[in-house]
């Protein structure tokens, strides 16, 4: 019975697509996709999301149909889309092997570096026919990200960790936009030769990365972040009390407001040359 629901379903949705037509129906598979789709000038488009869309608001009352390993495919299907936004590196390719099965038009996206947030906006725009509008998005990302870039060239060089959980904690190497953010503020992420773009650390190795800044996520808990730091005192950003929370969501998200989180980064290692120069008087 379930197996001829899907097929129906299935079958209605196809016959709504019409060739040429740019879709009206679009369901996104990560919160980011939302939010890239509404940067893009289709929010109206949208009428399903994954679950943790929060931004911008009126994504919150769309119907949500699951997160990226458990999707809902009859309320997929039940929501008619024509296009079906995916996520390149999260969402699970035999979800969408699955989706394609049944007619539907899924459309990878990736955007994980600071330039492709740019290049994912041109490409949702043209795949939504908004493209005018993706194109003023587009172009103010770049003329942001270009002044970023330019007004942190020279800050002086600062030892950093980004630290998630405590134990035991984690931290990201090299091909994290977070470590991009983090350089691009003039930050050395000491643990940017990490094999894995994810790993655990051990408290010895992070005493002897001796990091000057620590940023985290604020949604961390800030009492077993702080009293990690306590076992770890001698540590230069123990020492000088350097442990700054920034939004995750903002640096996590492939979206325009990426560059909130990277002002954020820049903040957080601004204060922390400050606690350095302190430190060193």
């Amino acid at each position: 019975m379930r197996r001829l629901l899907l097929a129906l379903l299935a079958l209605t949705t196809a016959s709504l697509a019409s060739a040429g037509a740019p879709p009206t129906r679009v369901v996104t598979l990560a919160p980011y996709l939302a939010e890239l789709v509404c940067a893009a000038g289709g929010c109206g488009a949208l009428v399903g999301v994954s679950a943790y869309s929060d931004y911008p608001p009126p994504v919150t009352r769309l119907p949500q149909i699951g997160d990226a390993f458990a999707l809902n495919l009859e309320a997929i299907l039940a929501l008619r889309p024509d296009l079906i936004l995916a996520w390149q590196g999260g969402t699970p390719p035999e979800r969408v092997a699955r989706l394609r099965q049944l007619g539907l038009r899924v459309e990878w996206l990736q955007a994980d570096r600071l330039d492709a947030v740019a290049t994912a906006l041109e490409q949702t725009g043209a795949w939504l026919g908004t493209a005018a509008d993706a194109k003023r998005a587009a172009d103010a990302y770049r003329r942001r990200l270009a002044a970023l870039r330019a007004q942190h060239l020279h800050d002086t060089a600062i030892r950093t960790v980004y630290q998630i959980e405590t134990a035991p904690a984690y931290t990201i190497n090299h091909e994290s936009v977070i470590s991009e953010a983090i350089a691009l503020c003039g930050g050395v992420n000491v643990f940017a030769d990490l094999p894995h773009i994810a790993a655990s650390i051990s408290a010895e190795a992070m005493l002897a990365a001796a990091p000057e800044a620590v940023i985290y996520g604020g949604e961390e808990n800030e009492t077993a972040i702080r009293a990690y730091w306590r076992r770890l005192g001698a540590a230069p950003a123990a020492r000088r009390n350097a442990l700054y929370a920034v939004n995750a969501d903002l640096l996590g998200r492939a979206t325009p407001r990426l560059l909130d989180g990277v002002v954020a980064v820049c903040q957080a290692l601004d204060r922390a040359r400050v606690a350095r120069a302190n430190d060193h008087r």
